[in-house]
C-alpha cells in the first residue's frame, strides 16, 4: 500500500508542478521557438522537465527513511544525476559549451560507477569477462551516450516521456519477479509514475517542453539504474539493454551515418528515424503511440525471455535490435533531411 501511495504521490505532484512551471514560463516567456531544425511549429514553454527532477530527487531522498535497503541506490541516484540537472537547467536559459557539459557528464557518471564499487563479472555468450579498468571506462562511456542520446530522441511531443513511463514500467514488472526482496523495481516504478505526470502536459500535442535539465536528469538516471542493475542480477541489465533499443538503435544509426558521412554531428538536425516519421504521418501521435506499442508488445516479451533464462543475454539483444535497425533504416534514420524529404513526398 505505501508504494502505491508513493507512486501516485509522484504523479500528482510532477503534475501539478510541472502546470506551475508552465504557467511561470508563459508569464516571463521562457519559450522554445521554432526554427528550421525544429519539429514542432508553435512557440512552446519549455523547462517542464524541472519538475521530474524537483520531485524524484526529493522522493529519491525520502525513500530510504520507508526503505532502508535503498538507502545505497538513493543516494547514488541523488549523487550522479543532481549535477546533471543542474548544467542542463543552466544550458536552458545560458547557452553552455558542450564541452563543459561532456565535463559534467563524465565526472557524475564516473562518481556513480566509483560508488558501487567493483563491477561484476559480465557474461557474454556464455563466457565471463572478469571486472577490471577497461570494463568500467565502458561502463562510464555507455552512461554518457545514454544521457546524450536520450537528450538527442527528445525531439518531438511525448516520446521520451513515453519512452520512460513504458520502460520504467516494464523493468519494475522484470525486476520485481527476478528479484523482488532487492526492491530495486521500486526506483523505475516510481520514476515511471513521475514521467506519467509530466506526460499530462507533454502528451501530443505538448503545453511544455522538458527541455535539457529533464532529458540530462533523466538519462543520467537511467544510465545509473542500467549500471546498477547489474549488482542486483546481471538478466535485468540485459533486460534495460534491450527495452531501451528504440531509443539506443535509432539515436546509435543516425550518429554513425552522420559520421561516416562526414557531417558536424554536434549540429543540431532532423536526421533521425522518428523525426522523419513525424513528418511522414504530418504528426508526433502515431510515433509516440508506436514506441510505446513496440516497447510493451516486443522489447518486453524478449527482456522477459531473457529474465527467465530462456535466451541467453546477447541473444536477446541480437534478437531485440535487428528489427530495430531495419525500422530504423527504412524510416532514414541518419539519412540527410534533403534524401528524407525526397522520400516523404
Amino acid at each position: 500500500m505505501t508504494i502505491v501511495v508513493f507512486c501516485l504521490t509522484a504523479f500528482v505532484a510532477t503534475m501539478i508542478l510541472t502546470g506551475a512551471i508552465r504557467q511561470a514560463a508563459l508569464k516571463r516567456q521562457i519559450m522554445d521557438i521554432p526554427n528550421s531544425r525544429s519539429s514542432h511549429s508553435v512557440p512552446t514553454p519549455r523547462g517542464g522537465g524541472l519538475a521530474i527532477v524537483s520531485v524524484l530527487l526529493v522522493m529519491f531522498a525520502v525513500m530510504p527513511m520507508l526503505y532502508p535497503g535503498l538507502e545505497f541506490y538513493a543516494w547514488l541516484i541523488v549523487g550522479a544525476c543532481a549535477p546533471v540537472a543542474l548544467i542542463g537547467l543552466w544550458d536552458d536559459f545560458h547557452h553552455v559549451a558542450a564541452r563543459w557539459r561532456l565535463l559534467v557528464h563524465f565526472v557524475s557518471l564516473s562518481f556513480a560507477v566509483i560508488y558501487l564499487g567493483n563491477i561484476p563479472a559480465i557474461s557474454l555468450f556464455g563466457h565471463s569477462y572478469e571486472p577490471g579498468f577497461l570494463i568500467a571506462a565502458a561502463a562510464v562511456l555507455s552512461m554518457v551516450w545514454l544521457l546524450n542520446l536520450f537528450n538527442f530522441m527528445d525531439g518531438i511531443d511525448g516520446i521520451a516521456a513515453m519512452e520512460v513511463i513504458t520502460v520504467g514500467i516494464a523493468i519494475a514488472l522484470i525486476s520485481w519477479i527476478v528479484k523482488g526482496d532487492s526492491l530495486y523495481w521500486i526506483l523505475p516504478l516510481v520514476m515511471a509514475f513521475s514521467a506519467a505526470g509530466f506526460m499530462v502536459w507533454n502528451f501530443p500535442p505538448a503545453k511544455i517542453f522538458m527541455g535539457d535539465v529533464g532529458s540530462g536528469f533523466i538519462g543520467a538516471l537511467l544510465g545509473v539504474l542500467v549500471i546498477s542493475a547489474s549488482w542486483v542480477d546481471q538478466s535485468l541489465l540485459w533486460a534495460w539493454i534491450i527495452l531501451l533499443g528504440v531509443f539506443v538503435v535509432d539515436a546509435t544509426v543516425t550518429l554513425l551515418r552522420r559520421l561516416l558521412r562526414g557531417d558536424k554531428v554536434y549540429q543540431a538536425h532532423r536526421s533521425h528515424a522518428y523525426q522523419y516519421a513525424s513528418r511522414l504521418y504530418g504528426s508526433h501521435l502515431p510515433v509516440t503511440i508506436a514506441v510505446g506499442t513496440i516497447n510493451l508488445l516486443f522489447l518486453l516479451p524478449v527482456a522477459l525471455l531473457v529474465a527467465f533464462q530462456k535466451l541467453d543475454g546477447a541473444v536477446g539483444v541480437i534478437v531485440a535490435y535487428l528489427p530495430l535497425i531495419l525500422l530504423a533504416l527504412y524510416f532514414k534514420s541518419g539519412d540527410t533531411e534533403e534524401h528524407q524529404l525526397l522520400a516523404g513526398k
